[in-house]
């Protein structure tokens, strides 16, 4: 083997290995390793790659259903059938720590790298969604943040072809050093046109297709896998660079080249570069590779061994190809004009050996890296924080009630978590591909049409992350109800979900409770909804140097299924006269809510009123409204409570509302609490007999709250405004704070 320094424990240490890691390397190799080998080691067992601190957890939640293609941890995405031989793969992935240091390129190659997941699984993909989470607006750097994350993954997006659907954007002081971006695609595959990310048969060449390697992302799986400090800036090489006109040559290469049925796998390549590609396909197909790295295409003269294996530069794919077969997948790449260059071939010996110029530079067992395999596995200590006790010693009767409801309504308006995300959503193009049905019309998910067929695919991300620290077993569940909710009130049916685990350092005992207890309150949801967990990712180490951590935020992708698209239901008011309901109850309670935290700056409190079987209960009753053709609109009651989403169902036809509260309850609760399991939904006078008789079969709640008025807010006879002026505030806020 080619000459290298042999390492010790303090080089283990610099590459963010633990001793004892170190030790069981050198038992597995029988040798201590050189620098190549213990780089390899060092990214396939970090947090990002391995889900070391995580996969005693993650091994609890659901993962089954009839509907499921490809269950989680099989494949790169999740692969759910939609009936009619087609499937619908789709994933969401974080770029937080990258998009902390360089907002634009790491919010970008995000995008660009969810999207590959998609693609190398043989879907098309046909929507984007994304979860962004800032600091104080106020602040410069937040400003530069949020424009440039917005930027990257609008520019991607838009020159990548792929409309952008949906999101949500969240700001509060906790994510001031850290930024939470978080990047959903979903794809649509025919049965058996799928590719796995697998590797076997002897003798067969690999290739590397798409772009040449360069020194970006290098050791980019390690570096997200610790704090962000004031150094983190000299980490910059470890931010990819992306480009959307290579990823869509490459996505449409791809699809061709496996149409071809020359290929036996493929993966793209993301966290960790070829090493990760070579040990996961290799380690799945129980085979073993031997490549040359002279022979991988690059961007820079004289890359080492390391360089050139963790390299993390985007638009790059590995592909494993039927040996005799070549000439046919070079010819589509040729054709679209990318690299496609044989580096090595698959052998019998479950092991990677990688050469340079004809010498050995490292020799590794391939099972041994990677999740599953010989990659550790640890049991974490938790414990329960001290604050979680103090929140639930919260009374809301120790809380005053405001004497004027109007400013508290004009706040909530004017407030950066409830107003209009139109700043952010006029940077994406949501109707690229024409398919988006919902890009004109205001609806609680979004819904994507499935080419060719009455189909449409219903897709929501969210995570309210004050619930989840107040209460992250509760919280959590509120997570995947919400999204539930708000598949069903655009009239589909939830069938599966993937999540983004967004939390601090996991040997902190106080924060592995967080994302224990988050596990749990997801997996019971889950069952519940029966939404099995299709994959996703872990995201560690989100806090600063200083010890603060983000807020615990296990982002909830859901996908839900339409049927027919002639199901579809939005959430605006259509005409005055029209009954308005509050389907499920209205409850005192106002904990956590943003009016609690914001108006009265009290942050102490627990995760706001559920109980989830009444919440399974409203949502099953509002699917028979819809399907029944029953009611008008449905949109249901979140961050802001009743009063805001009153609002957002009067602001889209210029119409307002009339209403009553309930006696029994304070006003404050009633209009700005954020008790679950509450929906709106408008009824026309002809129909309202109708809807009565559904309501009266069913066991849930319903209350008649009033009409829809021409534009005039109203509540027990007190003026709120009018609908045009509340519009004018609600769509302008983030243009005032960030520039046009």
């Amino acid at each position: 083997m080619e000459h290298q320094e042999l390492t010790t424990v303090e080089t283990a240490k610099d590459l963010g290995l633990l001793p004892e890691e170190f030790v069981r390397i050198n038992e597995i190799l029988g040798r201590v390793p050189n620098f190549t080998e213990l780089s390899i080691f060092s990214v396939m067992w970090s947090e990002h790659c391995s889900y070391k601190n995580s996969i005693t957890w993650l091994k609890t939640l659901p993962k089954d259903s009839p509907r499921m293609l490809a269950k989680a941890g099989e494949e790169n995405a999740g692969l759910v059938d939609l009936g009619d031989g087609i499937g619908c793969a789709f994933k969401i992935e974080s770029h937080n720590h990258p998009s902390a240091l360089e907002p634009y390129q790491g919010a970008a190659t995000g995008v660009g790298g969810i999207n590959r997941d998609i693609f190398t699984m043989g879907a098309r993909p046909i929507a984007q969604l994304n979860s962004l989470r800032f600091g104080d607006l106020t602040l410069d750097k937040t400003k530069w943040l949020v424009k440039g994350v917005v930027k990257g993954i609008s520019h991607y997006g838009n020159a990548f072809g792929i409309p952008t659907v949906g999101g949500e954007l969240f700001f509060d002081d906790c994510y001031n050093v850290n930024p939470l971006v978080n990047a959903m695609s979903a794809g649509i595959v025919k049965a058996g046109e799928t590719v796995s990310a697998t590797s076997y048969g002897v003798g067969n060449p690999v290739y590397i297709v798409g772009s040449a390697t360069g020194k970006d992302g290098i050791h980019g799986a390690a570096f997200a896998s610790k704090d962000i400090t004031e150094d983190s800036v000299n980490d910059l090489p470890a931010v990819q660079v992306g480009d959307p006109f290579q990823e869509k040559l490459l996505l449409e290469a791809t699809l061709e080249v496996i149409k071809t049925g020359a290929v036996v796998g493929m993966q793209d390549m993301g966290a960790a570069g070829i090493i990760c590609s070579n040990s996961e396909m290799s380690a799945k197909g129980e085979h073993g590779m031997r490549i040359d790295l002279d022979k991988v295409p690059t961007r820079q003269d004289n890359m080492k061994p390391y360089e050139i294996l963790l390299s993390e530069s985007q638009e790059r794919m590995l592909i494993v190809v039927h040996k005799g077969r070549e000439k046919e997948v070079e010819a589509i790449f040729d054709k679209w004009d990318l690299n496609c260059a044989i580096i090595g071939e698959v052998t019998d010996t479950k092991r990677l050996e990688y050469f340079m110029h004809g010498e050995k530079v490292a020799d590794v067992p391939a099972d041994d890296l990677v999740l599953g395999g010989g990659a550790p596995v640890y049991q974490r200590e938790y414990r329960e924080p001290a604050y979680f006790a103090e929140n639930q010693k919260f009374n809301i009767d120790d809380v005053a009630e405001p004497a004027n409801l109007v400013e508290v309504a004009e706040h909530l308006v004017g407030h950066p978590n409830i107003a209009s995300k139109r700043w952010v959503t006029d940077q994406y193009d949501s109707m690229v591909g024409v398919q988006t049905m919902t890009a004109n019309r205001s609806c609680d998910a979004a819904v994507v049409a499935v080419k060719d067929t009455d189909k449409a695919i219903v897709l929501t991300t969210d995570c309210n992350s004050r619930y989840v620290y107040a209460d992250p077993y509760k919280g959590t569940a509120i997570a995947v109800a919400e999204a539930a909710r708000n598949i069903t009130c655009a009239g589909g049916e939830p069938v599966a979900i993937t999540n983004c685990l967004n939390f601090g350092n996991p040997y902190i005992p106080e924060v592995y409770w967080q994302f224990v207890s988050a596990i749990k309150g997801m997996g019971d949801a889950c069952r519940k909804f029966e939404t099995p967990v299709t994959g996703g990712n872990v995201s560690f180490y989100n806090q600063s140097a200083d010890g603060g951590s983000v807020f615990p935020t296990p982002t909830i992708g859901m996908l839900g299924v339409m049927d027919n698209v002639d199901n579809i239901m939005t959430a605006d008011f259509k005409q005055p006269g029209d009954q308005i309901y509050l389907i499920g109850e209205s409850v005192n309670d106002i904990a956590s809510s943003q009016y609690l935290a914001s108006w009265h700056k009290i942050t102490k409190a627990p995760a706001p009123y559920f109980d989830i079987d009444k919440e399974y209960d409203m949502q099953q009753t509002v699917k028979e409204l819809i399907a029944h053709k029953v009611i008008e609109s449905a949109h249901d009651v979140a961050d802001g409570g009743l009063y805001i989403a009153l609002l957002e169902s009067s602001m889209p036809n210029g119409l307002g509302f009339e209403i009553a509260s309930d006696d029994s309850i304070r006003k404050d609760a009633f209009l700005f609490g954020e008790a679950q399991g509450r929906v709106v939904v408008s009824v026309a006078p002809e129909e309202e007999e109708r809807f009565v008789e559904v309501m009266a079969t069913s066991e849930v709640e319903f209350t008649l709250l009033g009409t829809v008025t021409n534009g005039a807010l109203t509540v027990d006879e007190e003026a709120f405004g009018h609908v045009t002026d509340l519009k004018m505030v609600h769509d302008n806020i983030l243009h005032g704070i960030l520039g046009e």
